[in-house]
């Protein structure tokens, strides 16, 4: 386990749990520091271990830390380059893709981090395939998660690749976890629709905001902003990021999990306030982008106040 400066004491915390407490495994915390202290929000970590652990590990963990704009050190950039040359296994969880991208050990390959950071580990790591909305993403020797719970679906993960499911469903009682979430259910994050960069299609990304429900398209669209589709189009995705037919399912998907959140309008009907469509097309759109049923989300996120963030 490699504690770095700012470790999240969640993060830390749980991987430790449960790789140290199980005898499958012999754990070594070790830091990139030369006193053994690494700090971390309100509290400092001792290391007996320096980066010489890495040397012998057959797996490297690193729990996510809180400041990913400090470049981490050559040495230890070069000790986990040399790892995975020597076929070790790493895994980050949370912000902590952010020290496998700048070793260049995600470059090419899928990875994910926390849903907040995922667009700035894009933009920092271009060569990087983020996939923002997934749980982790098991890449064989390189494993990325999200952060806290994801984490500990991600351990769980491991336990049951190494050792088989009953191994990893012992340990998700303990920590009173679901025994496995697939790493390809969708993060729970804030909104799905990109914030705009520029505010010349402003008053119309409102309207459509207060039109969800009406069945919308492009040519509806580019003749309320006084367009062409192929001016509209190309505006939009310039301010957005997507095209405005995209933009618009993300606000209703958006909606409809307002609606669950912070009602109890019956499923049947949130389809159509949404903009959505029958309960079998709201059913669709949730799975393919959230990885789950209304229901189940519902079940999950029915009050806002109660909701956590994976």
């Amino acid at each position: 386990m490699l504690a770095l400066p700012g470790v999240l004491p969640l993060e830390f915390g749980t991987a430790t749990q449960i790789f140290g407490m199980d005898p499958h495994y012999e754990l070594t915390v070790c830091a990139d520091t030369e006193t053994g202290q690494v700090p971390g929000p309100g509290f400092a970590i001792t290391v007996a271990a320096g980066l010489a652990a890495l040397n012998d590990a057959d797996t490297v963990i690193i729990p996510g830390y809180d400041d990913i704009d400090t470049a981490p050190s050559a040495e230890l950039l070069a000790a986990l380059q040399a790892a995975h040359a020597r076929g070790a296994r790493l895994v980050s969880i949370c912000t902590a893709a952010f020290t496998l991208a700048a070793a260049g050990l995600l470059d090419g390959r899928p990875a994910t981090t926390h849903w907040r950071h995922a667009e700035q580990l894009r933009q920092r790591y271009p060569r990087v395939d983020v996939l923002r909305d997934q749980l982790y993403v098991d890449d064989g020797d390189i494993l990325t998660s999200a952060g806290v719970t994801a984490g500990i679906d991600l351990c769980l993960h491991l336990i049951r690749t190494d050792h088989g499911a009953a191994a990893a469903n012992t340990h998700a009682r303990a920590l009173v976890a679901p025994p496995r979430r697939r790493g390809g259910q969708a993060q729970f994050v804030d909104q799905f629709r990109p914030e705009a960069s520029g505010d010349e299609l402003a008053l119309l990304r409102e309207w459509m905001l207060d039109n969800l429900a009406k069945p919308l398209t492009v040519d509806d669209l580019a003749g309320r902003a006084h367009m062409s589709r192929r001016t509209l189009i190309r505006r939009f995705r310039k301010e957005t990021g997507t095209p405005p037919m995209t933009w618009l399912t993300d606000a209703r998907i958006d909606r409809a999990r307002e609606l669950l959140e912070a009602t109890t309008v019956p499923i049947e009907q949130i389809g159509r306030l949404a903009g959505l469509g029958a309960p079998a097309s709201l059913r669709a759109a949730f799975h393919r982008h959230l990885g789950t049923s209304p229901q189940e989300y519902r079940t999950l996120f029915r009050h806002k106040d109660e909701m956590v963030n994976a």
